[in-house]
């Protein structure tokens, strides 16, 4: 029972980002025409009218992903109490009023019943989400590296926030890439086939930089998980 209950926050979490892959993945086999992750937005798979055999895959993935990720932070908040922690760390609350957002953002456009509500919900999960990832590995990786780094004090914080800035820069270029499209190709519409078409490089399109962005959040995810495991662990090995 202690090793389950050791294990069942994280294992929320990556079953969390398992199903939101398997319910894209389903979604884009399902959609009525080719897609082409590349040029294609993940919004498309989760639209009725564009994906109706197929958005409700998406929806099941994200709406799981969401859980997952919601379960995972309030056990490891639950537990920063239970140990005398105080209030949980700011990027660990950042993380769960994401997964909050991202739940309530999936919500049936007639339950929520607030003007532009899924917009500001879906920005405000993306953007708790990017602080909360940032924020945690910056301080598991700062932990980790003063282990083995202990002769070096600045060492460490510029390692750890050069591992936790990587995660943005996928985000950076997905907003830089439009930025340039808009100026350089102000006729073009906005990201489809009709740029592969147009031999729009890849590297331009923001749909190729959104899909970056949700497998860097994933594998840095896991990576928190573990790194939390590996805390627990050492925290209740004997001294």
């Amino acid at each position: 029972m202690k090793m389950l209950a050791r294990y069942a926050p994280c294992a929320a979490a990556v079953l969390g980002v398992l199903a939101f892959w398997a319910g894209l993945w389903m979604a884009a086999a399902r959609y009525p025409s080719e897609y082409d992750w590349r040029f294609m937005t993940i919004s498309s798979l989760t639209y009725p009218d564009r994906n109706p055999a197929g958005f409700r895959w998406a929806w099941s993935g994200l709406m799981l992903c969401a859980l997952g990720g919601l379960c995972w932070t309030r056990i490891l908040s639950r537990d920063s109490r239970r140990l005398g922690a105080g209030r949980p760390p700011t990027g660990l609350s950042s993380l769960t009023l994401g997964y909050a957002c991202m739940v309530c953002a999936l919500v049936p456009e007639r339950l929520l019943r607030i003007p532009k509500g899924h917009e500001i919900l879906a920005l405000t999960a993306f953007i708790a989400l990017c602080i909360g990832i940032v924020r945690l590995t910056f301080q598991a990786a700062e932990r980790q590296f003063r282990l083995r780094t202990r002769r070096l004090r600045r060492a460490p914080r510029v390692y750890a926030a050069l591992l936790a800035g990587a995660a943005l820069l996928p985000v950076m270029l997905a907003g830089a890439a439009p930025a340039y499209i808009s100026h350089a190709l102000p006729a073009l519409p906005w990201v489809g086939l009709e740029w592969r078409a147009r031999g729009v490089p890849v590297y331009l399109s923001f749909a190729f930089w959104e899909w970056i962005t949700c497998a860097v959040f994933s594998a840095y995810t896991a990576g928190l998980c573990l790194a939390m495991m590996v805390s627990k662990r050492r925290a209740a090995a004997p001294s």
